[in-house]
């Protein structure tokens, strides 16, 4: 009896090792992982990095320095054309500023029209001087290497004239070519956004024809980025260019937060190196993920500068109107926190304002 005791105690003990070392295992495996994710995730992000080089590392319309989770924060979204120029000098195709507010756990898009008439000064744009649509700031700040700047121009040019434009500081940028946009869209396992109007579209990467009908639809890489660029076909002026990349954003979010994007972190961070530029360090990107994972696409606030199409000297620009950039910035201080007293919310007056 006394050895058959003992003989079920050893192979009680002999069990309690084997699940003692495969709990081991399988924490070596995790923590291994967790060091993989952190290395990779760190290295591509800072391949990616360029800080934007402004005096006591902020924006002049902020008083103080903010810290991502602690401060609502603006940011603002490039999508940039560049496949014409081998991914040099390209032009800025689309600017949405987001702001992230962590009191309220708000946040908000609104969208800069690429066609926006503005003043460019001999600074910007050199001996082109003068009047463009708001997206040649990333061409000019590219070319010309704004602020002495060989790499990182562009950005820099593009968040001044944001700047400029709303009246609001832009404490931080993201910048992604279509390549990118594309390949992240396919990493999330594609994004599924409720079509409004039916319309078409080339693919940008074969020309054929891509049609989207109405109704809920997922939607790969190469159909995103034909969903979100279609400005020329009639059905714009009811469904609008800014409206389907709001909607295409907070479904991406949605899409993001519910799907298990952590396990694909070697395609994700291969995109990060290749195809974005940001100004968010790696651990200002971790906070952003910390702080605003939770967030759903119902806390998303959606603003929109009014204003007219106008034909001037032979261009098409968008004309902002005084009362319609007011009210945005407006807006936007609110998200941000910021003074919006009568003298503190005054935007630049343009004279292309008064012309027809």
């Amino acid at each position: 009896m006394t050895e058959l005791r003992s003989n079920k105690n050893k192979k009680k003990k002999s069990w309690k090792k084997r699940i003692l070392w495969i709990f081991l295992i399988i924490l070596a495996v995790v923590i291994g992982y967790a060091i993989y994710l952190f290395s990779t995730v760190f290295g591509a992000a800072q391949e990616s990095h360029q800080e934007l080089e402004r005096p006591e590392g902020k924006s002049e319309l902020r008083e103080e320095t903010v810290t991502i989770g602690d401060d609502p924060i603006s940011i603002l979204l490039i999508g940039v054309e560049d496949y014409e120029t081998d991914g040099k000098n390209g032009r800025a195709d689309t600017q949405i500023v987001v702001t992230l507010n962590p009191d309220t756990n708000q946040m908000s898009m609104t969208t800069v029209p690429r066609d926006t008439r503005m003043e460019f000064t001999e600074e910007e744009a050199q001996q082109y001087a003068g009047t463009h649509k708001i997206n040649a700031a990333y061409t000019y700040g590219s070319i010309y290497n704004y602020n002495d700047s060989e790499t990182n121009g562009g950005n820099m040019l593009t968040v001044k004239k944001v700047e400029e434009l709303l009246n609001i500081p832009i404490d931080e940028y993201v910048t992604v070519n279509f390549d990118g946009f594309s390949k992240i869209v396919d990493a999330l396992g594609g994004v599924t956004v409720d079509i409004k109007e039916p319309f078409w579209e080339k693919n940008f990467y074969t020309n054929d024809r891509i049609n989207f009908e109405e109704g809920v639809s997922k939607l790969d890489g190469e159909e995103a980025l034909a969903f979100v660029r279609m400005r020329k076909r009639e059905v714009n002026a009811i469904y609008s260019r800014e409206e389907r990349q709001q909607q295409f954003i907070q479904a991406a979010i949605d899409q993001a937060i519910s799907t298990g994007t952590l396990f694909k972190v070697d395609e994700l961070s291969s995109i990060l190196g290749e195809n974005i530029s940001t100004s968010l360090s790696p651990n200002e990107i971790y906070q952003l993920q910390r702080f605003y994972s939770s967030m759903s696409s119902s806390d998303i606030n959606k603003y929109e500068i009014e204003g007219s199409n106008q034909r001037i000297n032979g261009t098409y620009y968008f004309v902002p109107t005084d009362e319609g950039l007011s009210t945005v910035t407006r807006q936007l201080r609110e998200e941000l926190g910021i003074d919006t007293s009568p003298d503190t919310n005054s935007t630049t007056t343009q004279e292309e304002t008064t012309l027809n």
